[in-house]
């Protein structure tokens, strides 16, 4: 959801690009209903085009004022009249708001040169103003309609659930979900159960995914959204469990009494207070990051990725062609097959730096890492080749990563994506990095990345990146990035 703020200045923008193609066809029109023209009927001659009408258009420039007017007096009615809500609203209340604002902002504005006596104003223009203006909005707010509509259809905005319980009350809340919602909303990931052993019978169309103390585990490397967990007596201990695991790794948890599931209801109601899925129970969410903020970064991704990647097209050129004269039988790009937010897995792209067998000849030197923990890290490594050892001192090898940025499996700025490899040996509290989205650079990297040894140091850092997490910290770490590169200090 665009933040409030921004769709302000998005339809602001639609609204000055309106009065541009006001302005490019009034003449066209004007020839129309001056005498002589195909609507020179009687009313249109008297109200939108007098005699002088028939010279030439005035220069916009005598028109500008009214973008003070229009723009701020359309904005404003448009907050008056809820159509910046955040709540589901019919398509015809939407179409009818934004046909009515315009009118209103104009309407006031000729009240006003009604009671100043000013005659002097383009009556034509102004009825083409608002009558652009109108179906600029309209058509900006059906095609957004119509775009959000195919993602959601396309299951983009449902949300991945994990139930946990016995399996007679699963059976219930996945069957209470299937009834009241469908694939767009909500995705039935699998369920985990209270006792460690396997469940003596399997449900229906619902993966069993272990037991439930496997949950901390299962949030980082599956895609996890929601936890359903059906609160029974003998599952105190799970439950403790659960609550700690989804406050650590940021999931919503939702915990339903299991008389709540059994118990059928004649008269009581649950008040569910806007609760999407009305389904009865202790709702838990993590703290909500300032999605004007969080609009903000992906903005800033967009851009900064776009812009450089532009700039740059010779230096990747370059680099491309050097790895191909030095290393022929290299590919110039190396893909990165890493796990990213939530467990989700891309494939990310470097420029080769290593001699073609650098993954067989890995298992050989494990002895020199000088890394503790999953990560593998040699700071002369044999494999790198001479232009590799350029590049990485420079850290242009990892220019492409830009490209992840620009398609939004990576920011700029954010914790170290994990290998399937290193994830595998990553203790559980190490896991809690990836409940955010993965960067291009982070604060190891300007704390003196080659002097860290200690995996856990690494880890540190970007849980403190998490817990402290800013804009401002975000373009301060890209200002400290910058430097360390150019000042040549990377791996």
């Amino acid at each position: 959801m665009i933040p409030r703020r921004f769709s302000w200045l998005f339809d602001s923008l639609v609204l000055l690009l309106a009065f541009f193609a006001a302005y490019a066809s009034a003449p066209v029109v004007q020839g129309w209903v001056i005498p002589g023209g195909v609507f020179a009927w009687p009313w249109v001659i008297e109200h939108l085009a007098p005699p002088s009408a028939a010279g030439p258009f005035p220069a916009i420039r005598e028109f500008a004022w009214m973008l003070v007017a229009i723009i701020p007096g359309t904005i404003l009615f448009l907050e008056m009249l809820g159509g910046y809500d955040r709540p589901k609203r019919s398509v015809w209340r939407v179409l009818l708001i934004d046909v009515l604002a315009p009118f209103l902002a104009m309407s006031v504005l000729a009240l006003g040169f009604f009671a100043t006596k000013q005659n002097s104003w383009s009556r034509l223009f102004f009825f083409l103003v608002t009558g652009y203006s109108g179906l600029a909005l309209v058509s900006v707010r059906v095609v957004g309609r119509v775009w959000r509509r195919k993602r959601a259809q396309a299951g983009a905005y449902a949300r991945n659930l994990v139930f946990v319980g016995s399996a007679r009350n699963v059976g219930l809340m996945a069957d209470y979900y299937r009834q009241h919602f469908g694939a767009a909303d909500y995705r039935e990931f699998g369920w985990l159960n209270l006792a460690d052993q396997r469940p003596d019978s399997d449900l229906p169309a619902l993966p069993f995914l272990g037991s439930a103390g496997q949950l901390g585990d299962l949030a980082v490397h599956r895609p996890i959204h929601e936890v359903v967990f059906a609160a029974e007596e003998a599952g105190n201990a799970c439950l403790a469990k659960a609550i700690a695991d989804c406050d650590y790794f940021r999931l919503v948890l939702r915990i339903v009494p299991e008389p709540m599931l059994t118990t059928e209801l004649r008269d009581l109601r649950w008040m569910h207070a806007g609760e999407p899925s009305q389904l009865p129970g202790i709702v838990l969410r993590p703290h909500e990051i300032d999605s004007d903020a969080l609009f903000l970064k992906r903005l800033m991704d967009i851009v900064v990725s776009s812009v450089l990647l532009v700039l740059l097209a010779p230096l990747f050129a370059a680099i491309a062609v050097a790895i191909k004269i030095t290393t022929p039988r290299m590919s110039v790009f190396y893909p990165w097959r890493v796990v990213g937010q939530n467990g989700v897995e891309f494939t990310g792209y470097k420029f080769t730096t290593m001699v073609e067998d650098a993954d067989e000849l890995k298992s050989n030197l494990m002895a020199l890492n000088e890394m503790t923990g999953p990560v593998f890290k040699i700071r002369h490594d044999p494999r790198v080749t001479a232009l590799g050892r350029f590049l990485r001192k420079y850290s242009l090898n990892e220019l492409p990563q830009l490209w992840s940025v620009l398609k939004g499996d990576m920011s700029l700025v954010g914790p170290r994506p994990a290998g399937p490899h290193e994830l595998v040996r990553y203790e559980l509290w190490h896991k809690r990095k990836l409940c955010v989205q993965s960067g291009v650079t982070c604060l190891w990297q300007v704390r003196g990345r080659n002097a860290i040894n200690k995996f856990d140091d690494w880890v540190r850092m970007d849980l403190e990146y998490i817990d402290n997490w800013s804009l401002w910290l975000d373009l301060n770490i890209i200002v400290r990035t910058a430097w360390v590169v150019v000042r040549g200090t990377g791996s």
